[in-house]
């Protein structure tokens, strides 16, 4: 029976324990499992590093949200993206990527994959002229999407790229952090595979890190799952019992995160201290039609570009007293971030680089008026 997005984010992979009738599965804190003789294994289970209840409970939950039939989850989003990568890629094999992608991502691939031997492009995934350009048939091997992007808010449409992909016959790659899989599925229009940082919307409560890659693939899950055991970037089992915890109300908090960062956005559009809002759901966002049609709705995230320049932004991220100055995003509570400073700071002079005056918001689900009311009196002064 097929059920709805909030029902599979509370009981997928998670059915009561049947030995006590716990209606919340335990927390499978071991190391190691004893064996019924040798190579006589327990439901499978023989080591913590190549399986654990717990952590196979969320890669369960994982595949079902992402519509995929093979879900892994890693130590962090990074973990994730580095044992993805090195299943897909060889040296001498080339990578395309947006221009506008979160910094770790191009420095994982520009400084520690580009000395392996794999070579790398930014270029503007909007520009299909460009896309095109940039793909080498038999040589790129990856097309790494990233939608709403980090920290921008670029739109890029999923299955347009993916059709652009697979003609070259690269792997269509796609972060959904920013959107989580209750506003965006990209393995339904056509990607290959999907990554996310699973600290962030998905965990929900700024208290455990993750990533997770998912796919429809059995070849590529094969690769996937042997790097995730023979390199051992596992997620422990108390953080995959709190990313299945965080998981279950990712619908009702996507809803408000979506609801109070639309209402920020309006109430800065115009304003005589903003040059540009970042948002997707905003109608002069040039991405926004394209948002509307392939996201349930536009997520809690957006950035502002200030008229001050650096000084005005770099105070108004230090001046806030709800919005907390801090990485990451995802998160109940709102936080603040200088890109250029923080989260891209690596990739000063690239293609890459946020220009100095803008902040990034991730929008939490406090009352939306204390919000603004905190952002207005962070505002410096002219």
């Amino acid at each position: 029976m097929d059920h709805g997005f909030q029902t599979r984010a509370i009981h997928a992979g998670q059915d009561f324990d049947p030995a006590t009738g716990a209606v919340v599965p335990p927390i499978y804190q071991t190391s190691t499992f004893v064996q019924d003789g040798v190579g006589g294994l327990r439901g499978g289970y023989e080591y913590g590093r190549s399986g654990n209840p717990t952590r196979d409970s969320l890669q369960t939950l994982l595949a079902s949200l992402e519509g995929g039939r093979h879900g892994f989850s890693f130590s962090s989003g990074l973990a994730a993206e580095d044992a993805l990568l090195r299943s897909a890629l060889r040296p001498g094999d080339h990578v395309v990527l947006g221009n506008d992608v979160y910094g770790g991502t191009h420095r994982l691939l520009s400084r520690i994959l580009g000395p392996w031997g794999v070579e790398l492009d930014a270029v503007e995934m909007s520009d299909f002229d460009a896309v095109r350009a940039a793909l080498r048939p038999g040589v790129t091997k990856v097309l790494w999407v990233e939608t709403p992007s980090n920290p921008l808010m670029k739109i890029t449409d999923i299955a347009g790229l993916a059709g652009l992909g697979k003609a070259a016959g690269a792997l269509v790659v796609v972060d959904n952090t920013f959107a989580s899989p209750y506003l965006q599925q990209p393995l339904s229009l056509g990607a290959d595979v999907v990554v996310h940082s699973t600290t962030k919307y998905l965990g929900g409560h700024s208290d455990v890190l993750g990533g997770a890659v998912i796919t429809d693939s059995d070849e590529l899950a094969a690769k996937v799952g042997f790097q995730q055991f023979a390199a051992g970037a596992i997620l422990a089992p108390m953080e995959a019992w709190l990313t299945v915890r965080g998981i279950k109300t990712l619908g009702v908090r996507m809803d408000r995160h979506s609801a109070n960062a639309r209402a920020v956005a309006e109430h800065f559009v115009g304003h005589a201290d903003v040059q540009t809002v970042y948002y997707p759901g905003l109608d002069t966002h040039p991405g926004h039609d394209l948002a509307a049609r392939q996201m349930k709705d536009f997520g809690g995230m957006l950035s502002v570009a200030l008229k001050g320049g650096e000084q005005a932004a770099r105070a108004l991220a230090e001046s806030t007293k709800l919005f907390q100055l801090a990485e990451s995003l995802g998160g109940v509570e709102s936080l603040i971030g200088y890109p250029a400073e923080m989260t891209h700071a690596s990739v000063r002079g690239t293609p890459l680089e946020v220009a100095r005056n803008v902040v990034r918001l991730s929008v939490g689900i406090e009352d939306v008026e204390d919000l603004i009311a905190d952002l207005e009196q962070a505002l410096p002064r002219r």
